[in-house]
């Protein structure tokens, strides 16, 4: 046995001990106070992968159970419209029945029918299209309706809502793009014009006297003597994300000078930069939607394009409703976006409208859809345009398309209410189990175990007082060598 004052190895091993111990107790005191056994990926890397696919899962399965509340209340919507209407046509029908009986009635009494039925099938053509559920019309037919692009090459996307010009979209189809406006980006070149042999040259040159400051959007550049135009160009391109803007060098008759391009097409993208000399050979401003330098500022131009549907023509221009240029919408919610090198020309079949079934994204995870087909419910989809009450062939024509018209919306009636019923309201039950038994799944991984937790607690703590207290006498031991050096 040896006795040595230099190095204290009891002193060290309590004093390892004590530290993993404090770490460990750290950790627990952690997990108590968040209620969280995983609280980062140190913790358990394989336990955080598996609990954050769940939690994926979780709010996957959340959105899809609001997504089938809008669907239950959208389906609720039409199917109460067209309650309305069936009592319409009920009344309809009684008014027919009772025209028929001309032995009764005279003919003012009669014409006062028709008068009526009239003035009911104008109520079930406004029930038809104005019924919406925000801003997507039900019983008009143009429910479901979907657009496709055809050509990649210039249509970038096509997004319709159901109306185009102002009329219900009831009838598959192509969509025809004639650009007549190709969109262009707003650009300056500024007219400080440096003598270089080439653009290399021209980027490495210092500003020298054109030092100072500008702004471009509000956004303020300062530029020191010993700065070269490389620096200022990479300057400008570092806050383009800010201001919307790049820079770029560009040579001409022997002398180079800077570029500035929107990143935004059309109008939007307009800038203005404020100069104090740098990029100008005066100050001033550079202001792309006024053009006051004549021959350096170009404005943002927004593309324009004639639009047919079913042989309905609609002129659309971009950087309206807070678009770029490039995305052409219009005011019943159609939107056409060009690709960047869209140029002026008449691209027929362009895209191709559908329409289909309201599709309803009803599960957390791809592919999982349900569809509802509505159809039409105008009057002239019910066959019920023209009715003749006031003879004798008309009234039983009329009561027979009547209940023709009847059995079919009442038919589409049960339709809906099946589809609610047996997959809205049934799905919703059944996500509702899912996200207990994946929440139930992700707890087991992340939570903690209070009542263990209190239990390592404890004994953490314990071992935490203990490990003080041995540090204490071990860091006492070496004054055992004190008494040799008396002898």
């Amino acid at each position: 046995m040896s006795f040595r004052i230099n190095s204290n190895i009891a002193a060290m091993g309590a004093l390892r001990n004590l530290g993993i111990n404090s770490q460990r107790f750290n950790q627990s005191i952690n997990r108590l106070s968040t209620g969280m056994r995983i609280n980062s990926a140190a913790d358990d890397p394989s336990g955080l992968i598996r609990s954050e696919n769940f939690r994926a899962q979780i709010s996957g399965v959340d959105q899809a159970i609001q997504n089938n509340q809008d669907a239950i209340n959208y389906a609720k919507t039409a199917e109460g419209a067209l309650d309305e209407i069936a009592r319409l046509l009920r009344e309809g029908r009684q008014l027919a029945v009772a025209s028929g009986n001309t032995a009764v009635l005279d003919a003012n009494q009669i014409q006062a029918n028709q008068n009526q039925w009239n003035l009911m099938v104008n109520s079930i053509n406004r029930i038809a299209t104005e019924t919406q559920f925000g801003q997507k019309r039900l019983l008009d037919g143009s429910s479901g309706v979907n657009a496709s692009v055809v050509n990649l090459a210039t249509i970038k996307s096509i997004n319709f809502s159901g109306v185009f010009n102002g009329q219900s979209v009831t009838t598959n189809g192509p969509i025809d793009v004639n650009v007549t406006t190709a969109a262009v980006k707003a650009t300056a070149t500024t007219t400080r014009a440096v003598t270089a042999a080439s653009i290399p040259a021209y980027l490495s040159t210092a500003v020298g006297t054109a030092a100072g400051q500008f702004s471009v959007n509000g956004s303020t550049i300062q530029v020191a003597a010993t700065d070269t135009w490389g620096d200022v160009v990479a300057r400008i391109n570092e806050r383009s994300s800010q201001t919307g803007v790049v820079a770029e060098a560009v040579y001409s008759g022997g002398a180079g000078s800077i570029k500035l391009t929107s990143t935004t097409f059309g109008t939007k993208g307009d800038f203005v930069v404020s100069d104090s000399g740098v990029l100008q050979s005066a100050a001033g401003l550079i202001d792309t939607g006024a053009a006051v330098v004549p021959g350096y500022v170009t404005k943002g131009v927004n593309a324009a394009a004639s639009i047919t549907v079913g042989g309905q023509t609609v002129a659309m221009t971009g950087g309206q409703f807070g678009n770029d240029g490039l995305t052409l919408a219009d005011t019943d919610g159609n939107v056409v976006t060009l690709q960047s090198s869209a140029g002026v020309a008449n691209n027929l079949n362009a895209g191709y409208v559908q329409v289909g079934s309201a599709q309803f994204q009803t599960g957390g995870n791809a592919g999982q859809r349900a569809t509802l087909s509505i159809g039409s419910f105008l009057s002239s989809a019910l066959n019920i345009d023209g009715l003749d009450l006031t003879t004798a062939n008309g009234v039983t024509t009329a009561i027979t398309r009547m209940e023709t018209a009847i059995s079919d919306l009442s038919k589409k009636r049960g339709d809906i209410g099946s589809f609610m019923r047996n997959v809205l309201e049934s799905n919703v039950r059944s996500l509702g189990i899912a996200k207990e038994n994946l929440s139930a799944t992700e707890s087991s991984i992340r939570d903690v175990d209070v009542a263990d937790e209190m239990t390592m607690y404890t004994k953490l703590q314990i071992l935490q007082q203990s490990g003080l207290s041995v540090l204490a006498q071990a860091n006492q031991a070496p004054q055992g060598v004190l008494s040799l050096l008396r002898g």
